[in-house]
């Protein structure tokens, strides 16, 4: 087992949470792929984006629906700066995790952490679990208590 599925199986029991981390064989990278390993609605995965602030630099995680697409103005408004996506070497090397395999919880570093409100209409929603192939399944609100989310609507809103 890869060291960045050991930290976020370590971060959910520091955390209280029960979770099994299932290894699929095969890419759960985009939502799509994720959703049909897990057998569940392509809006019931969980995406991590990670994007850096212009002005401080700072590194911001953003938890949305598979489905959805994250509203930058929004999410500009929440964090206090317009960002953009963060280099996916400054991603590796700041969180422990590659893209598309980004965990929620288990970062090296602490991040602030969003999370969008749809995801709550779910019992449960699959995480990225620190590597392409690997998830786990967990209730919204307990996923955002240990991410330390702060819960917003981070999406466009349909027209």
């Amino acid at each position: 087992m890869s060291k960045s599925v050991k930290r976020v199986e370590q971060a959910a029991a520091e955390a209280g949470l029960s979770i099994e981390v299932k290894r699929m064989g095969e890419s759960t990278r985009t939502a799509e792929e994720a959703a049909a390993q897990c057998d569940c609605e392509v809006d019931q995965i969980v995406k991590s984006l990670i994007f850096q602030g212009n002005e401080s630099g700072n590194l911001f995680l953003f938890l949305i629906s598979g489905s959805q697409k994250l509203d930058p103005t929004r999410a500009a408004d929440i964090c206090g700066e317009p960002m953009e996506r963060a280099d996916p070497k400054k991603v590796r090397e700041f969180t422990g995790f590659a893209i598309g395999g980004v965990s929620p919880i288990g970062h090296l570093n602490p991040i602030r952490c969003i999370a969008d409100r749809t995801l709550l209409q779910f019992d449960r929603i699959w995480a990225a679990a620190g590597a392409p192939d690997a998830v786990f399944a967990v209730a919204p609100s307990d996923l955002f208590r240990a991410a330390q989310a702060q819960i917003a609507d981070l999406t466009a809103i349909p027209a």
